[in-house]
């Protein structure tokens, strides 16, 4: 499957169970107050839709077709007991609703009746307010309806979490293992990192496990490293998150801020590429391109392109049976089109070094995902600021730059952990206080608790068409900004 598109699937799928969650929120609670919810829909559907399911008026047509065509029942037939209690029930709860699938993929909604939403319904709120309208609930119960969506997306990615740890574990190298060190991208070297630095403390904060300390790095005053003997104190800047986020959208550099100094060790040879018609083997470690060093695996990866359909040599140490000494080899080999050699390199770092393995129970694994989302979410409230400065609003991007994270080769753990991280992100961007989000209806309410009377509703419908104007604006910018990427 081309890469774009299982990039694209991914994409789709987890905002699909993304809104899913997100509106089966609003509409359980909806539901629980006992409003009425008249659509709920995957996808936007202006001017039609690809599916829609109306059990109501399912139920009302087949009803009517068996009234037409009715035999007479005997007169001593019963009708069913508690079966159609409990089926009653259930249609009150779920039947009264209209369920589709849209075509524009930019969310979903909940048509909750008296509100004022995105469906604008500004006739209905003309109408006198009917006990199952969610204008005619207290505020309280209003407030947890419009929340709900929020606290659903924070939940599911807990739960992610939790059955991530839960099903895998954590496994890490402790920085004081990686005896080569740590790799850094350009916008690290610029602030003083250098490579092979080993590091220590974030803010005093002592760092061993890599899966936090990056971001706990990243948003530091200041990062201890060791180097060589020395321990040596570098400064973060303030903007040092959007250089990052800049080189990382580049698409030139192998390392993401820092990954671990590894050797460049073969682990598989594709047959008929160059590397395996030079003989080279699995289990070889590549030290050199032509005349230049490759002490790791990033080196490596910076030193190849460029050499399209070229020739190089290729300098390797190759373990020799029944020694301890290995050979040096040289190995010519000749480049694809592309400057591949085809070969598969070990990217693991617990390959080289003693790594940590820590596995959870399921009593351990909740509070463990409660952790990571709440810390997912930190980072996350933390890292917005920067977007209301010149250089983070050109780092915003649409739909293509959410894409762009996913892993070229499907790998359930990765989409899950991406999945659980965009939860996270829609759960806190859905609670801002902008009209058209949930946190502008929040906004609304509690004006309402606090005053003790609701806002104007020509007031509210303004602010929610100006709202929704915003969201579309910045909707537009940013996908823009995707496409001028690709053209520069």
């Amino acid at each position: 499957m081309d890469t774009f598109l299982i990039k694209a699937v991914q994409l789709i799928l987890a905002f699909a169970i993304l809104v899913i969650i997100h509106e089966f929120g609003h509409f359980l609670f909806a539901r629980i107050f006992g409003v009425k919810v008249e659509k709920f829909y995957i996808f936007f559907d202006p001017w039609f839709e690809l599916f829609k399911w109306n059990p109501e008026k399912r139920r009302k047509k087949k009803k009517s077709q068996e009234s037409s065509s009715e035999i007479s029942a005997p007169e001593n037939s019963q009708e069913p007991e508690s079966g159609e209690k409990k089926e009653s029930k259930l249609r009150k709860f779920w039947g009264h609703t209209e369920y589709g699938v849209g075509w524009l993929p930019l969310g979903g909604y909940c048509k909750i009746a008296g509100m004022i939403d995105e469906s604008m319904d500004t006739e209905q709120m003309k109408q006198p307010a009917k006990e199952w309208e969610f204008r005619s609930k207290p505020a309280w119960q209003r407030l947890l309806i419009m929340i709900a969506g929020v606290l659903f997306n924070f939940l599911l990615a807990i739960l992610i979490y939790a059955g991530i740890v839960y099903a895998t574990g954590e496994r890490y190298v402790p920085f004081s293992e990686a005896k080569m060190g740590m790799d850094y991208s350009p916008a690290a070297h610029k602030i003083g990192f250098m490579d092979g630095d080993i590091p220590l403390a974030a803010d005093g904060k002592e760092l061993s496990n890599p899966n936090d300390a990056r971001i706990e790095m990243i948003q530091a005053k200041e990062v201890s490293v060791r180097r060589g003997d020395s321990i040596v104190n570098i400064s973060i800047p303030s903007d040092f998150m959007l250089k990052l986020d800049e080189e990382m959208k580049s698409g030139n550099q192998p390392v993401k801020f820092m990954a671990y100094r590894i050797p460049t060790r073969v682990s598989h040879v594709t047959p008929g590429e160059g590397a395996a018609k030079a003989d080279i083997k699995t289990g070889d470690i590549i030290i050199a391109v032509d005349t230049l060093a490759t002490p790791s695996l990033s080196s490596f990866l910076n030193t190849l392109p460029g050499h399209d359909d070229g020739v190089v040599d290729i300098t390797l140490i190759r373990s020799k049976e029944g020694s301890a000494v290995p050979d040096t080899i040289v190995k010519k080999v000749h480049l694809s089109s592309n400057s591949k050699m085809g070969i598969g390199l070990e990217v693991d770092p617990a390959a080289f070094f003693n790594s940590k393995q820590i596995n959870y129970s399921l009593l351990q694994a909740v509070p463990r995902g409660i952790e990571l989302g709440t810390e997912k979410l930190t980072s996350y409230a933390s890292s917005m600021k920067m977007v209301f400065t010149k250089e983070g609003a050109k780092s915003v991007g649409g739909f293509g730059s959410i894409g762009s994270i996913f892993p070229e080769k499907w790998d359930w753990i990765a989409f899950w952990n991406i999945a659980a991280f965009l939860s996270v992100a829609l759960a806190f961007m859905n609670i801002l206080p902008i009209p058209a989000l949930d946190g502008g209806h929040v906004l609304f309410l509690l004006y309402e608790v606090i005053f003790r009377r609701k806002p104007n509703e020509k007031f509210m419908e303004w602010a929610q068409m100006i709202g929704m104007g915003l969201l579309l604006l910045l909707l537009i910018y940013a996908n823009g900004m995707d496409i001028v990427r690709l053209f520069k």
